[in-house]
């Protein structure tokens, strides 16, 4: 049977109220009630229950994260800022993984409910913008994660993606590259039909078009199935450039085209992701991306959750409800041309 605080303070000859000063509020007890309690929680193996003890207090000290797919490191690297600045407040993370999945999304929001977390940070995948209001308005804060909010009540910190889209190929197009090609999706999701959009523009605006290549998912493997696609084509119908919505589809991409052997990046293809992850940097031939801070937006949303909740004030002193930042394109060997603006 699990020790309880009553048998403690039997144990030590106190109130069970001495107890949990000594377990929340030490200062107020003298340092020699102090050491005795310890030392019978110590020795009963007392542990306390804090889920119950949250409970109570109707908030508990942790924070939903809901992202799209936990095994894209640019996540990766968000919930790794988000859990840095929720450490210093004293806060936790509970990581929770969509998989792009509506229904998943769901069911997470649901469940971050029941625990009652102190806010939600989300980068959704359908339109939960009644959901997050009905938890509001319940107590429960939420901040849009890469994602931007159109309802100026939602806090959101986002990347500008058709800016990010826009750079993409205006790097593409300096190379030479006319024959264009975007490879990504669903579109339902933001930051694909925002990249997207970006790219379209900046290849309108130089006169050329880009194809669109759809994909079920943002993944390695869709972007092998994509490199499949374009190497079934003859050479001179295949793209001379590609940009893919992240670099997990451009690394898939690559991975294709590597091990064929039959398009050379970059002398046939040149190859774009976005998010400039980790392994970007290090693939057989490395890849150009578009930057997003990471670590940045998952910091930033905290801030702006704790700000909501009446937390303490975000370290630059108090942005709005709403972040963007801009991305920068990191060129590689992947889009790499020669002094004529060839490729090499």
């Amino acid at each position: 049977m699990a020790v309880s605080v009553r048998d403690v303070a039997e144990e030590a000859g106190v109130s069970v109220g001495t107890v949990s000063n000594v377990l929340n509020r030490p200062e107020r007890v003298s340092p020699a009630t102090v050491e005795r309690v310890q030392a019978v929680i110590r020795r009963l193996g007392f542990v306390r229950n804090d889920a119950a003890r949250q409970l109570r207090a109707g908030r508990s000290r942790t924070i939903g994260l809901v992202v799209l797919d936990v095994r894209n490191p640019f996540f990766a690297e968000v919930a790794r800022g988000a859990e840095e600045r929720a450490d210093q407040h004293g806060l936790s993370v509970l990581i929770a993984n969509s998989d792009e999945k509506q229904e998943r999304e769901a069911t997470h929001l649901d469940l971050f409910e029941e625990q009652r977390v102190s806010g939600v940070l989300l980068t959704p995948v359908s339109d939960v913008l009644p959901r997050l209001a009905q938890m509001r308005e319940r107590g429960i804060p939420a901040v849009l994660v890469d994602r931007e909010s159109p309802d100026p009540a939602l806090a959101s910190v986002a990347v500008d993606d058709v800016e990010g889209g826009r750079i993409a190929v205006e790097h593409l197009l300096v190379t030479g590259r006319r024959r264009l090609a975007f490879v990504g999706g669903p579109v339902a999701l933001r930051q694909v039909s925002d990249r997207l959009s970006g790219a379209q523009e900046a290849a309108a605006a130089a006169g050329a078009a880009i194809e669109f290549i759809a994909t079920r998912a943002l993944s390695v493997e869709e972007g092998r199935r994509a490199g499949d696609l374009i190497l079934a084509r003859a050479p001179g119908e295949r793209p001379d450039a590609v940009f893919a919505a992240n670099d997990l589809l451009a690394l898939g991409v690559l991975q294709r085209l590597v091990m064929t052997g039959d398009a050379r990046v970059p002398d046939d293809v040149a190859l774009i992701g976005y998010d400039d992850i980790g392994f970007a940097a290090s693939a057989v031939i490395p890849l150009s991306s578009v930057r997003q801070p990471a670590g940045l937006l998952g910091s930033t949303a905290v801030d702006l959750l704790l700000r909501g909740a009446g937390g303490a004030p975000a370290d630059d002193g108090g942005s709005g409800p709403h972040v963007l930042f801009r991305p920068e394109l990191v060129a590689r060997t992947s889009t790499a041309t020669g002094a004529a603006g060839r490729p090499v």
